[in-house]
């Protein structure tokens, strides 16, 4: 019977504040884009067909309010989206650097995101789903890490496949040797792996990506399919005993690259939904990396991601015309 819905991912939802101009005193000016990376995950999967809800928190204030309205308007289900009436939605403000790469500063101690209880989180709603999606920024404070690994444990049990990204941001930390023993919790968990190269060495502690990935496979046989996304120098799958490369989709009018990894991952979560983990091929592995590659090359000519990802059609004819 099919399931009411095809990923819930569970995390932050929060406003990314991105650089969009300079006034005419000289002062940035900062655009209030709705963000997160679960929820950017969950928009692109809303692209491209497939149902979705969110489960987190955001404050009872202008911008949790703003939030919600967004994921309706987006069909992204919010009947586990929590408002917290004490603490405010947690706000990021991005620097973008000439090159694309991004610098976070976070309004979070606290934010909203990290008041969600274990007592808050559905297990109806996880045993409706295909794939239980999360990351770590649910895992930094003890009360929200408690309802990360609740919301695990009930996926584990009903055999809900599980999707982990990192997503690694330092400032969000008490200490990197926290974030790192929370990163191999979920790798120990889930069963795709969507990871970037600095990922990669900061948890293995090897000199290369590619001795990295190999010491997270052989560390971690409980992943049966492992992304590693590497910037401009494209993508990695590996599945069984096969390794498949992409090359990545540069562009020139790259602005920012806010959302690119959320959307690549949302691509494989797309491809897995529909292809399934077993059986796959060298060949069908090619292709939904260079689907993916294409998609979150596209997100970084846009300010934002939660709003702006692009429609499957405009992926293909992307891809197409490189």
């Amino acid at each position: 019977m099919a399931k009411k819905y095809d990923v819930v991912a569970l995390g932050e939802l929060l406003i990314d504040f991105t650089e969009n101009a300079i006034s005419s005193q000289g002062n940035p000016l900062f655009e209030a884009n709705p963000g997160g990376a679960p929820c950017n995950v969950l928009a692109m999967l809303n692209k491209l067909g497939k149902k979705t809800a969110f489960m987190g928190k955001v404050g009872k204030d202008q911008f949790g309010v703003m939030l919600k309205k967004v994921l309706d308007e987006l069909g992204i289900g919010t009947e586990s989206l929590y408002m917290d009436e004490e603490v405010r939605t947690t706000l990021a403000f991005v620097h973008t650097a000439e090159d694309g790469d991004r610098d976070f500063a976070f309004y979070r101690n606290p934010g909203a995101d990290m008041m969600l209880h274990a007592s808050e989180v559905k297990e109806e709603m996880i045993r409706e789903t295909e794939i239980f999606h999360f990351g770590t920024l649910s895992m930094t404070h003890e009360g929200v890490r408690e309802a990360t690994k609740k919301g695990l444990q009930i996926a584990k049990e009903n055999g809900i496949l599980l999707s982990f990204d990192p997503n690694l941001r330092p400032p969000l930390w008490k200490s990197l040797e926290d974030a790192k023993e929370q990163i191999l919790y979920g790798m120990g968990q889930c069963d795709i792996l969507k990871i970037s190269d600095d990922e990669v060495l900061f948890v293995s502690g090897c000199d290369t990506v590619e001795a990295g990935a190999q010491w997270i496979r052989e560390h971690y046989g409980n992943i049966r399919l492992m992304l590693t996304t590497l910037g401009k120098e494209g993508s990695v799958a590996y599945y069984e005993d096969l390794k498949v490369e992409a090359k990545p989709f540069l562009n020139p009018h790259t602005i920012e690259t806010t959302g690119a990894g959320d959307t690549f991952c949302a691509c494989i979560l797309n491809y897995v939904l529909e292809h399934g983990l077993a059986g796959l091929t060298e060949e069908g592995l090619k292709e939904m990396l260079t689907f993916a590659n294409g998609a979150s090359s596209l997100i970084t000519t846009r300010r934002g991601a939660l709003k702006v990802m692009p429609e499957k059609a405009e992926v293909e004819a992307y891809i197409a015309g490189r």
